[in-house]
């Protein structure tokens, strides 16, 4: 019980603190320098809306006034079966650059994606989705990576529940603050693992046709351009907004989605875990270690349970007033610093929790399923 506790410890540990230490440290000390200019390439925006009728019209206007050269920007906007007023919006939506796609039935993202890839004329495609707005200079500041030659992919930021004056200090915005320092440190250094789906761009020549189930387009693709020998970089200048303030369901949702998706990718793409995948140790480290963290947490929840005696008594309590916590998140219970913890413990926990339930969901052939807010 003892080798279970230290070494379902050492998991935990190791990936959401090691792991960041080590890339954080490897990015400082052994950095790969990346060449920025200020350059306007032919680009071509893709967005895929199914049901948008409410956000569709925001969006577009935030992609009219952005900063980038108008006759250097085209926008191509696919409608994936949509039922709503999306297809009647696409219809009054008209201009130079303007291209809107109907696609009869809704088949999914990833086969919006390759639909619209088809009438794509950028140098850069830059995708993006219909309920975050980019930044003033985001486009720019995203395609200023793409003048070193050596970069393939550039991810943007996304500022989840936050503004430029508001900065969210609960649990999610914790994670998510941790997440893309992560993904800072790993560009810095060489390519990280994905990229931020609300807003991502791919030179057009690294792009191929992703399989028509993949939720993950935003891990898939960059990885696909990290195997033709490109960079992967994040970008914390490229700025998107996301007002949406997800409730605990809905988060749990989210997080289910995209670890599952994780699971999806070796069955999509086994030789993400073969030689030939150039960031094989940051994929382990970033994304599969974390889907092993649920079962860690069990055993080291039973393995205290029983050995209930010096040190292991402690971490027994220590456990149990954690998850104590996060139950005090689900009541919202609304107490300062009080709070504040619950708020990461709930988030903690309900990220292990969609890990383990996308396990289920993964050797029971069950699909995740995708509930929009």
């Amino acid at each position: 019980m003892k080798v279970l506790f230290w070494s379902s410890l050492a998991v935990i540990i190791f990936t959401y603190a090691g792991y960041p230490l080590l890339v954080y440290f490897r990015a400082r000390l052994w950095p790969l320098p990346i060449r920025r200019s200020n350059i306007f390439p032919k680009i071509t925006i893709l967005l895929c809306a199914y049901n948008e009728e409410n956000r569709l019209l925001e969006k577009l206007d935030n992609l009219a006034f952005v900063e980038y050269p108008k006759h250097c920007l085209d926008i191509v906007v696919v409608s994936d079966g949509s039922t709503d007023r999306t297809n009647e919006i696409l219809a009054k939506w008209t201009g130079p650059g303007q291209q809107s796609l109907i696609l009869p039935v809704h088949r999914g993202k990833a086969a919006a994606l390759n639909s619209g890839m088809g009438h794509v004329t950028g140098e850069i495609v830059v995708f993006t989705d219909s309920r975050q707005n980019l930044a003033s200079d985001a486009l720019k500041n995203l395609v200023a990576n793409f003048a070193d030659p050596a970069v393939g992919c550039v991810s943007g930021e996304l500022m989840i529940c936050e503004s430029p004056t508001n900065r969210s200090s609960d649990g999610i915005g914790l994670y998510w603050r941790l997440e893309k320092n992560i993904r800072l440190w790993e560009g810095l250094a060489g390519s990280t693992v994905g990229a931020t789906g609300a807003f991502y761009g791919v030179r057009r020549n690294l792009l191929r046709p992703i399989p028509e189930e993949t939720i993950l387009d935003d891990v898939y693709i960059p990885l696909l351009v990290v195997r033709q020998g490109r960079r992967v970089l994040f970008e914390p200048k490229a700025l998107a907004w996301d007002p949406f303030i997800p409730t605990p369901r809905q988060e749990f949702n989210r997080k289910l989605r995209t670890l599952f998706g994780n699971y999806q990718l070796l069955e999509l793409a086994p030789w993400v875990l073969s030689a030939s995948n150039p960031v094989l140790m940051q994929f382990v480290c970033h994304k599969l270690l974390r889907l092993l963290v649920p079962f860690a947490l069990i055993a080291t929840f039973v393995s205290t349970f029983l050995l209930r005696n010096d040190q292991y008594g402690f971490a027994f309590v220590t456990q149990v007033l954690f998850y104590g916590l996060a139950v005090l998140g689900l009541l919202r219970v609304n107490n300062g610093i009080l709070s504040r913890l619950s708020n990461i413990s709930l988030t903690f926990t309900l990220l292990n929790a969609a890990a383990a339930v996308a396990f289920l969901y993964f050797v029971t052939g069950r699909k995740a399923v995708w509930t929009k807010p």
